[in-house]
């Protein structure tokens, strides 16, 4: 429940505020995470793109069946079905606002080729051309001039045998082509778009070859792949993410094929020169977990296979190192995070230690003071934040996470004329 917090001051603090700073409403609640509604299905291994309404769409392993998630009353409604039942699919929001849905599993029974567009206006599923190779646990990454890319995965469901193979699709065509042949063959890896708009492949199991610790290099505009630097040991079931500096963070999975391990290390790759360096391993080792970018520029990982483990942890990118944050009700793995416009990341699904999952939960970051001003006749305003938080003062910059948010200063001038006060926002 979000509690509504207020403080009166002065007008004239309150006209130094409004000067100086520009308002906002602060949602000041402790890091960690809170229950959501669940999700009418029990789901793994499935999908959730973030769509542009702000709603999350999710897919997969729960039949053909299709929910949303809306952020404003955290509520789930199901949506159009799929035209087939899939998971260990794909999924990609382009740039017309539809959703492509390519590949996967059906029912434990075949590897599917077949790819679906969802039309978030209208709520349902139409079929498009399908892929030239029949695939799961590939990647799909879109590209800057508004194709897709996949690549890898495997074919069979005894999954014996990773594919080299990548093609492209195009939203204009509705069509598949092939296009250059990775160096490795591959699934379970990770794609990621640079700032250069070269897509960088990393990791990932090669099931008719030895441990895969390579990573390769597609460059759209000649359709190609090229060998980088290799990370220092093989990486599956793994997770990579773009990190504000254009480097890409690798952690956890598992370290050699076919064995579930709980992998704790990290590495980050320099798109400058092309080579990893290790990084500060997390606390504890994981696999098929979930990792995602705040807004504050660090990485949130949680979940992951083992022990489908509950806890989570933060990557600060500055520093190389990870601390522990409030973990999750219950364990879980092969689920998803989203991050939301709020900067809440929405978690769901996954496997559980008795099965598969429809509970969700939100990830709430630690809050930044801002604040809001509401002035009065009476030469007093009030100061107003949200959630379950206590407001402190201090005349003097003492302590780190202090900010300097109100002071007695002239309106006019902009100028500090009495003692500047900071504040911030500690939860209870």
């Amino acid at each position: 429940m979000k509690i509504r917090n207020n403080k009166i001051l002065p007008l004239a603090t309150a006209l130094a505020v409004l000067a100086l700073h520009s308002t906002a409403t602060q949602e000041a609640r402790a890091a960690g995470f809170v229950g959501t509604e669940p999700m009418n299905k029990d789901r793994a291994f499935h999908s959730a793109t973030l769509l542009p309404n702000g709603k999350v769409l999710v897919a997969g392993k729960a039949g053909n069946t299709v929910e949303l998630f809306d952020p404003t009353n955290e509520t789930w409604t199901l949506t159009g079905a799929l035209r087939a039942s899939r998971s260990g699919h794909s999924a990609t929001l382009l740039p017309n606002g539809k959703v492509l849905v390519a590949g996967g599993e059906q029912s434990g029974s075949s590897i599917l080729a077949s790819a679906e567009l969802y039309d978030p206006v209208i709520g349902t599923w139409t079929t498009t051309g399908a892929m030239k190779k029949a695939r799961e646990l590939h990647t799909a990454t879109l590209l800057p001039g508004g194709k897709v890319l996949v690549a890898g995965g495997f074919s069979n469901p005894c999954c014996t045998s990773s594919l080299a193979s990548a093609e492209l699709y195009d939203p204009d065509s509705r069509t598949w082509t092939l296009t250059g042949t990775l160096a490795t063959a591959r699934d379970s890896h990770t794609a990621t778009l640079l700032p250069n708009g070269k897509v960088l492949v990393a990791g990932g199991y090669n099931r008719s070859g030895p441990d895969n610790s390579s990573a390769e290099l597609y460059d759209p505009l000649t359709g190609t792949w090229t060998v980088t630097g290799s990370l220092s040991q093989s990486y599956a079931d793994h997770r990579a993410t773009l990190l504000p500096n254009g480097k890409v963070l690798v952690a956890g999975g598992c370290p050699c094929r076919d064995i579930q391990g709980d992998n704790p290390s990290a590495e980050v790759y320099d798109p400058a020169n092309g080579t990893w360096t290790p990084t500060g391993p997390m606390i504890t080792g994981r696999g098929l977990h979930t990792a995602t970018l705040l807004l504050n520029g660090k990485v949130l990982v949680a979940g992951g296979y083992g022990q489908a483990l509950y806890s989570a942890e933060l990557y600060d990118p500055t520093a190389g190192t990870w601390t522990e944050t409030a973990g999750m009700s219950g364990g879980r793995w092969a689920h998803t995070a989203t991050l939301l416009a709020n900067g809440e990341v929405l978690v769901t699904g996954g496997n559980g230690s008795n099965g598969y999952l429809s509970s969700a939960e939100l990830y709430q970051p630690d809050p930044v003071l801002s604040l809001t001003i509401f002035p009065s006749a009476d030469q007093t305003a009030t100061l107003s934040w949200s959630g379950a938080g206590t407001l402190e003062e201090t005349d003097s910059l003492t302590t780190p996470n202090w900010q300097p948010a109100l002071s007695q200063a002239n309106p006019q001038t902009n100028s500090t004329t009495a003692a500047m006060k900071f504040y911030r926002v500690k939860a209870d």
